[in-house]
This record gives C-alpha cells, sequence and structure tokens, in this order.
C-alpha cells in the first residue's frame, strides 16, 4: 500500500534557486523529447524512444540538476503517450502540450536511492539540494520504506515536499451492519444527512470575497496588467499577495473538509452517496456555480473514499438518476411533481412531511445499503 504525507518546506534563498533551476531544466528535458518525437513521426511515421541523457552535452546546465528528476519527466512523457492512444481507455487524453514557463506547474520528482533521500528532525535531504528546513508534523512508521518525493512551489511562492511511502497492509474488511448514513448534495451547506443535519455553514469564497475583490482590484490597475506591458516589481508582489488569498481560502476549504470527513468515517461503516459531475454542475444552465465549486463537494468525496478503504470500510455511490427526492422513504410512493426544484418539502398522501433533502437522504442510504447487500 502506498501512502503520501506533505510537508511544508522552508529553503534557503541558494536552495530556492536550486529549486528553480531543476523546474526548468525538467520543463525543457520535457520539451526537448517531445519536440524530438513529433519530428521523428513526420519522418519515420514512429515515435521512437528519446532519454534526457543525450541532451546534457549540447545543454552543460542540465548537469547541475537531479539527473533522477530528469529521468521521471521521460516516464511522464511516456505517460503521456500511452493516455492519448490506449484503445482500452473509456476517456483518452488529448495530445501532449509543450510545457510553458509562464503556467506550467513548478514541480519535480526525484527517486530514494540508497538513502539520497530521508526526513530528519525539521529537515528533509534532498538529492544535490542538501537538507532543507521543514515541519515535520508526522513521522513514518518504522517499517515504511520511502519511496520517492515531489517537490513542489505553489503560486503564492510556498513549498512542499510530498513523501511516498510504501508499506505491508493487510485491510480486512468491516462487517456489513445498519451503521451508515446517507449524504444528499446541498449548495448550501455542503450536504444534508438522514437525520437533517447540514455539512457545514462556511462558504469560503463568500466570506473572502471583498478582500480578493479588492486585491484584484489594485492589481488590474499597475503596470503589467496588459499583454503589452512589461510586468512591474510592484505588480509582481500585488499579484503575489492575490495568490495568497487564494490559497488562504484553499487551505480553509481543505482544513474544513478533513475535519467533517474524518468525523463521518470515525463514527459510520457504510456512507451512501450520490454519483454527481460536480463539473457539470458547475456550469452557467444551473445558475449555482461559485456555489458549487466553493463547496468542494468532490474532492469531500475523494476523501470520504480513501479514508473509508483505509479502515476497511464502505463507500457506495447511487447512481444520479436515482429519483431520490421525488420517492417517499416511509411509503415509497413516487411524487413527480417533486421534479419542481421550488417545492421544498415532500408531502406524502400517507401523511407523510418532510424536508426533500433529508427525504432524499433517507432514500439514498437505503438504496446504498440495498446495493450492498445485492454486491
Amino acid at each position: 500500500m502506498n501512502k503520501a504525507y506533505k510537508y511544508r518546506l522552508y529553503p534557503t534563498d541558494e536552495q530556492a534557486t536550486m529549486f528553480a533551476k531543476t523546474f526548468g531544466c525538467c520543463r525543457k528535458v520535457y520539451n526537448l523529447m517531445l519536440e524530438e518525437k513529433i519530428d521523428n513521426y513526420k519522418r519515420t511515421g514512429k515515435f521512437g524512444t528519446v532519454t534526457p541523457a543525450k541532451y546534457k552535452k549540447e545543454y552543460p546546465y542540465l548537469k547541475e540538476v537531479d539527473s533522477l528528476a530528469l529521468a521521471n519527466k521521460q516516464i511522464d512523457l511516456q505517460n503521456a503517450f500511452k493516455n492519448r492512444f490506449d484503445k482500452s481507455r473509456k476517456k483518452k487524453s488529448g495530445f501532449p502540450n509543450f510545457k510553458s514557463a509562464k503556467h506550467s506547474r513548478k514541480s519535480y520528482t526525484t527517486n530514494n536511492q540508497g538513502g539520497t533521500v530521508a526526513i530528519m528532525d525539521g529537515a528533509i535531504r534532498l538529492p544535490k539540494i542538501g537538507y532543507v528546513k521543514a515541519v515535520i508534523h508526522r513521522l513514518p512508521q518504522a517499517d515504511w520504506e520511502l519511496k520517492a518525493v515531489t517537490i513542489s512551489q505553489e503560486s503564492d511562492g510556498s513549498y512542499y515536499a510530498s513523501v511516498l511511502f510504501f508499506f505491508e497492509k493487510q485491510v480486512s474488511k468491516v462487517k456489513l451492519s445498519d451503521n451508515a448514513i446517507g449524504l444528499d448534495y446541498a449548495s448550501d451547506g455542503l450536504y444534508i444527512d438522514d437525520q437533517g443535519n447540514k455539512g457545514t455553514n462556511h462558504k469560503f469564497y463568500r466570506e473572502s470575497h471583498k478582500k480578493l475583490a479588492k486585491a484584484q482590484r489594485r492589481l488590474s490597475r499597475m503596470k503589467g496588467s496588459k499583454k503589452s506591458e512589461t510586468k512591474s516589481h510592484n505588480y509582481l508582489k500585488q499579484l503575489q499577495r492575490v495568490n495568497r488569498i487564494h490559497r488562504h481560502i484553499a487551505n480553509q476549504r481543505s482544513d474544513n473538509l478533513h475535519k467533517i470527513s474524518t468525523e463521518i468515517v470515525n463514527q459510520y461503516d457504510v456512507v451512501c452517496v450520490e454519483s454527481l459531475n460536480m463539473r457539470s454542475m458547475s456550469n452557467r444552465g444551473f445558475r449555482n456555480g461559485k456555489a458549487a465549486m466553493d463547496n468542494g463537494y468532490g474532492l469531500f468525496l475523494n476523501m470520504l473514499e480513501y479514508k473509508l478503504t483505509d479502515r476497511g470500510k464502505y463507500l457506495v455511490r447511487v447512481d444520479k438518476w436515482f429519483p431520490s427526492s421525488q420517492i417517499c422513504s416511509c411509503c415509497g410512493t413516487r411524487h413527480h411533481e417533486m421534479k419542481d426544484l421550488s417545492i421544498r418539502i415532500m408531502k406524502c398522501d400517507c401523511g407523510f412531511i418532510m424536508s426533500r433533502d433529508q427525504n432524499a437522504a433517507i432514500n439514498i442510504k437505503n438504496e446504498g445499503l440495498r446495493i450492498l447487500r445485492d454486491a
């Protein structure tokens, strides 16, 4: 089983320069290999195999950075071509693109070979970099094997190390029981469960909207906001302030979702949810794009999935076309008039009255338990 821990890094100026060199060299090698593959195809009709080692004579500065980081870019390019031309994939990726110096993600991955990567007390050792100051908030267990580390720089200038570990673990499935919860998606509050509880009252983007708008307005008036203008020093400083606000919002959302998902996973053995396409729900047709994206419901489901799997518990995804809001959870009668989203209360002829969201959560829970028992 693989597990990754993410640590915040605080490199010195010299180490930050070395990180920037490595990011640039990895991008350069990727683009060179992609260009050569395209040329090979034009000449011979085959992409052929390319390696980063052949470029070091023409570009001597490639020797200054970690060679394994460059080798991993070769693997990334191979995977990009595989994803494009693999016939077994239902959804194919596009043709690999060249990496832009302005817009591409700043990151590289290196492998641990004979202790070249190690976690110390308050620092991480990296090849060609040395010991980098880090916040080691948790340590791996003694029998975990360190496989690789990915160094990345976020838009706000902060550095992170994602360390990958491998360990043997036998996960025994929890005995199936009725200790379950049903969650119905709600744009206002993340979800409503089958007990009528709301997921969260926070809307982190909305709460920081005024502060963010003020910073972006100031940025738009500085020299460098137009494509034809050279970006001034003040423009770059203000851009970093804007990115820092975005990062703060994302961190708030992630922290809140981690706390909610951990509480649910510790309390229940089975979690039943709807299988929704959040990207489609956030488009203009539904007129709630900001609310859908601010919730982070897709990220929340991913957290639930890996935490439940790690504990041997169950996440059941109910089909998105299941009419959870139209069925009375008391008698099972289907009410087609509930397709109208303006009707917020389920009123059935059997005398059952309940909020449509809580009623839907109960139906999702019952359907999820049925799917699990029939599997």
